[in-house]
């Protein structure tokens, strides 16, 4: 893929995600990073570098890792503040490992749904994706208890996705992206963890269609022209 597709494909990748996606972090970065990968411009939605020199358009297969997740820092402490329902770590393990399989099942869905097969080992046409979770912030977090308790907030939260494409054979970093969702309801709503996470697949569905669009605009830039 020369250097006019790529940027086609990853700009795809930033604009599908603009509906809920703040504008952040875009100023005053280098133009190349210090993997030699360049900064994908004209869009105000995240940061994303790109090797210039990549062929997303042969990858017909994903081979999708394990989303690690990390929470907000201090997020138990400012929980736990000034209520007498306490975040325990198991519950924080809890919430991570639901955010982790939630993400495997938005993005598997959206891919297959879009004609991509999931692969589990190493291939010419598997794409690895790497993805990372981190500032995650329940807002009103549903913890089992001995006493009915019930937590309101206007936001589930927020949380930011790094995500790295690597080509599976070769290790070869594609391209990178960081890019934070907030949940904005705008009105005071009893959170429980069916409405979390319905609001945080609503949140990742936006990057999941992001991922495919650009994986779809690289295979269709490199289509040959029917006359």
């Amino acid at each position: 893929m020369n250097t006019r597709y790529l940027s086609i494909a990853v700009t795809t990748l930033l604009l599908v995600a603009m509906p809920i996606s703040p504008s952040w972090a875009k100023k005053n970065l280098p133009p190349v990073n210090d993997e030699g990968m360049e900064l994908v411009k004209n869009s105000k939605l995240a940061t994303v570098y790109a090797d210039p020199g990549a062929d997303l358009s042969i990858y017909n297969r994903v081979m999708l890792l394990d989303a690690s997740v990390a929470f907000k820092k201090n997020w138990k402490r400012d929980q736990n503040r000034g209520v007498s329902m306490k975040v325990k770590d198991r519950d924080m393990v809890k919430i991570q490992e639901e955010v982790a399989t939630l993400f495997r099942e938005v993005f598997t869905k959206e891919l297959v749904d879009g004609g991509y097969q999931m692969a589990y080992e190493a291939g010419e046409d598997v794409l690895l994706v790497q993805p990372e979770i981190v500032d995650l912030d329940v807002h009103a977090p549903d913890i089992k208890s001995s006493t009915r308790t019930n937590s309101y907030s206007e936001s589930a939260g927020e949380m930011t996705l790094n995500l790295e494409l690597f080509d599976s054979i070769t290790n070869d970093k594609i391209a990178k992206a960081t890019d934070r969702k907030r949940d904005n309801q705008y009105q005071m709503q009893w959170r429980t963890s069916v409405s979390n996470r319905s609001d945080a697949r609503r949140m990742m569905t936006g990057w999941a269609k992001a991922l495919r669009s650009a994986l779809d605009e690289a295979r269709s830039s490199t289509s040959p022209t029917v006359n």
